[in-house]
């Protein structure tokens, strides 16, 4: 005889809505932005944006995560966590729509608001995992970012036949409705109204922007953020002036995107198990420098590049997550690590389109790009190796366990 399956009350039926909700709202955090660069040339067409003009459109919501994370807490203490969240995805949705209505100076504008939008989202998500969850994080953390992934990868996918059905206008605007299904979803959240923890000064270590290793886990992450975000904005139109055919660019975002998605599914059991991770770091970092060397000598081989570049990328990012609980010794401690992180990640990464696409002006080829970006993957390798010691900020010479 089976067991009988246990009965769903009111509470299990709550948490499997709040999940799902979660689940909605992660996939706003990439899909508006990425599935910008497939019609990046059809942008630039329209306005007649220079490459540094075009960066921008990446460049800004980089920085307003950068500028507006650190003040995202103050806003859910004041406003309440769930409302903050609601109005973050109200944000997002205003500024897709604005974007889309066919004016530049809009464009960019909209582009400015749902950054926005999305800064304030990606700082109150995960205390609401780790409220809610708090036994299920690293799961959880990983479904959230295949949901990411999956989101990103339709919208980037769908971008150049929705624009050449129905102009670039729809394209962009399709991604309206990802906040809107999300913000009905959240709905059912709004009655609550909660803060998130105090965050302390960190214990034992004084503030982390004082630390070494603290430093080392920003460079990671952020060097991870400026290479990822510059495939992002010129990624299709890097090998199409290589030769390759244009409706193969077009689906390299949504390859690219799908395999950033799959070191989630796959890194949290392994690191768990692990001493330390610089093994992993420097695997990652390496595998991200070969995709975008073979971008440069091996164009053609575009599809394996991209999926090489997003799974390697969507590691360093898992391990980002993990190297927050490990390289700390509380919870605030972790609250200050990812501040830092997320701020100065951010800001470093966001010159970085815009600097690219003035790098190609200059060069006249996005081969030197190529190869610098595949310098700067021996940087983030360093900095991985170092983070990835089993040490805590503030104790580090005591082992950190998974």
């Amino acid at each position: 005889m089976g067991t009988r399956p246990a009965p769903i009350t009111p509470a299990r039926a709550r948490s499997a809505m709040l999940l799902a909700s979660l689940l909605l709202i992660a996939m706003n955090f990439r899909a508006p932005i990425t599935g910008v660069a497939p019609i990046l040339t059809q942008l630039q067409e329209a306005f007649a944006l220079t490459p540094a003009q075009a960066g921008l459109l990446t460049t800004l919501p980089l920085l307003a995560f950068g500028i507006v994370s650190p003040f995202a807490s103050l806003l859910a203490r004041a406003y309440g966590l769930e409302r903050t969240l609601f109005a973050s995805l109200l944000l997002i949705a205003a500024g897709i729509v604005l974007r889309s209505t066919g004016a530049a100076w809009s464009l960019f504008a909209g582009t400015i608001i749902l950054g926005t939008g999305i800064a304030l989202g990606n700082v109150l998500l995960p205390g609401l995992l780790k409220r809610e969850f708090p036994h299920r994080i690293a799961r959880l953390t990983g479904a959230c970012a295949l949901s990411m992934g999956i989101a990103a990868a339709a919208m980037s996918a769908g971008a150049v036949p929705l624009a050449v059905a129905a102009g670039w206008q729809a394209a962009l605007g399709a991604s309206v409705l990802l906040p809107l299904v999300a913000g009905t979803a959240w709905l059912s959240q709004l009655s609550s109204r909660t803060a998130p923890a105090a965050v302390a000064a960190a214990p034992q270590g004084g503030p982390v922007w004082r630390s070494a290793l603290a430093w080392q886990v920003t460079l990671f992450i952020g060097t991870n953020s400026l290479l990822y975000y510059v495939v992002v904005a010129w990624l299709p139109t890097m090998p199409t002036s290589a030769g390759v055919p244009a409706d193969m660019a077009g689906s390299l975002h949504g390859v690219m995107q799908l395999a950033t998605a799959v070191p989630g599914l796959l890194l949290g059991t392994l690191l768990g198990r692990m001493k330390d991770q610089k093994l992993v770091a420097a695997a990652m970092s390496a595998l991200l420098g070969l995709s975008l060397a073979g971008f440069a000598l091996w164009p053609m081989a575009a599809s394996l590049w991209a999926a090489c570049f997003g799974f390697a990328s969507g590691g360093v990012f898992i391990l980002a997550l993990v190297f927050m609980g490990l390289r700390t010794t509380s919870p605030q401690q972790a609250a200050s690590l990812s501040g830092m992180a997320q701020c100065a990640g951010y800001l470093l990464a966001a010159g970085g389109p815009t600097l690219a696409g003035a790098l190609h002006d200059w060069a006249g080829n996005w081969s030197t790009v190529l190869w610098i970006g595949a310098l700067l993957s021996l940087l983030m390798a360093a900095c991985g190796v170092l983070a990835g010691r089993a040490r805590t900020i503030g104790m580090a010479g005591v082992p950190a366990t998974a």
